[in-house]
């Protein structure tokens, strides 16, 4: 594990990671303060449902990634990547001043307005990243590489929410909220600027600006190689998965342990915590090779620990007629409530397990000359999957009145039936995949 963080010396690594780390630390102060605002305020004020305003805003920060990931792709396959990703981080800019004047003015659908530019921002992001890192890295820091960025992207997720419930509880919160997602902004494109010039793959790759036949052929050419299309249908399960449990902590913080908001910051540590220790493990338990040894672990946790919480959240006895809503520490001495919490990080450790193997899969087989491409894909895919949640929890929460527990529950035993036909068909087209690789 050593040698895994001797990577950080190395400025084709390190100026990558602190650029994808701040924007996804900027992401989650901005989301998790809407979020927070939504659930203890503004839903109040307009008199909507908790649940929609919250799968609203997911569905919104998702949407871009259906739509404009096969155009990002294409781009990150034109270009030289460190230009790109300084654009990218201007952008990000520009919208935290959008969002800096919703905050302030308290303007909700601005708010909702700079939400989607997030998200369009990070689509055109996320293919340069993914694609960048096999460029960069050396065959046998790959698996390493995939673990420190997953372990930093979940850790950059907790403390922007940790940030973020800090900020919302200052006075004048909202000027707190607007200033620090301005001035982590402008960190991201300092450090964007270290990084090191990552030749174009394709540079004579004629851009189709339509974004529909694009995505068309993206995932028509994807479909070409089914080897990868099985991971990446892999890869976004687990952000269905992981956005059917996210997305409803803030929900499940209050109406079910009756916490405050210090819970809802608690809860999603746990499960990121556990996220970033599954994910470092991985270099080491796969003896820092591309495998998918791991898969059947991370599969078989994700379902066990779902399937418990449900049972552990059922033996729960709260006093929900006291007006106080409970902090951490009073939440320690309610009877099972240490199993919600173990429940909670083994989740995010099976988690680990099984997103690294996947992801370090899907760049070691990708053709070098699409592997952008790929990525825009599987960015495609993740959004229809993470959508379909947002949904799939609309449904099941707000029209056949199922409670959070029985959605864990439901979600846990899809997976075991989702994890076992994936298996099955990476182990079918695994050695197809390892031939057109040698062949390249």
């Amino acid at each position: 594990m050593a040698n895994q963080f001797q990577l950080f010396k190395r400025r084709r690594f390190s100026a990558m990671f602190f650029t994808q780390f701040l924007g996804a630390f900027n992401d989650n102060i901005f989301k998790q303060a809407l979020i927070l605002v939504l659930t203890y305020t503004a839903a109040s004020q307009l008199g909507v449902e908790v649940s929609i305003l919250n799968n609203l805003a997911a569905m919104l920060f998702i949407l871009p990634y259906f739509l404009f990931s096969a155009l990002a792709g294409q781009i990150a396959d034109k270009y030289e990547k460190s230009k790109l990703t300084q654009i990218t981080k201007l952008l990000e800019l520009s919208i935290m001043v959008i969002a800096a004047v919703g905050f302030v003015f308290e303007w909700y659908a601005l708010l909702f307005v700079a939400l989607f530019l997030m998200g369009t921002q990070s689509t055109f992001f996320g293919p340069i990243k993914y694609a960048y890192l096999p460029q960069a890295m050396k065959g046998e820091e790959l698996v390493g590489a995939n673990g420190l960025f997953q372990m930093g992207t979940s850790l950059a997720i907790l403390l922007g929410m940790i940030i973020a419930g800090v900020l919302t509880q200052l006075p004048q919160s909202l000027y707190w909220i607007s200033a620090v997602v301005l001035i982590v902004a402008i960190l991201g494109y300092v450090s964007a600027r270290s990084i090191p010039n990552m030749p174009a793959m394709q540079p004579d790759i004629k851009i189709n600006w339509n974004i529909f036949t694009t995505s068309i052929a993206t995932v028509r050419y994807l479909y070409s190689l089914p080897f990868l299309y099985f991971i990446i249908l892999g890869n976004s399960w687990f952000w269905f998965y992981g956005a059917t449990f996210l997305t409803q902590t803030p929900e499940f913080s209050k109406v079910i342990l009756h916490g405050d908001e210090s819970v809802v910051i608690f809860l999603l540590t746990l499960f990121s915590v556990g996220v970033s220790i599954g994910s470092l493990l991985c270099k080491t338990l796969t003896k820092n090779q591309v495998s998918l040894r791991l898969l059947p672990f991370g599969i078989a946790g994700l379902s066990i620990f779902a399937i418990d919480l449900y049972f552990s959240l059922s033996g729960l006895s709260i006093d929900m007629s006291q007006e106080k809503l409970l902090g951490v520490g009073e939440l320690f001495h309610v009877a099972g409530s240490w199993r919600v919490f173990a429940d909670l990080f083994f989740l995010g450790f099976s988690g680990g397990l099984y997103i690294v193997p996947l992801y370090a899969s899907m760049q070691a087989y990708a053709p070098k000359s699409h592997r952008a491409r790929i990525v825009g894909a599987n960015n495609i895919f993740n959004a229809i999957f993470m959508v379909s949640s947002a949904i799939f929890a609309i449904v099941l929460l707000n029209s056949l009145k199922l409670s959070l527990p029985q959605l864990f529950l439901i979600t846990g035993v899809l997976n075991i039936i989702f994890g076992i036909f994936l298996f099955l068909k990476l182990n079918k087209h695994i050695k197809q995949a390892m031939i057109q690789t040698h062949d390249e």
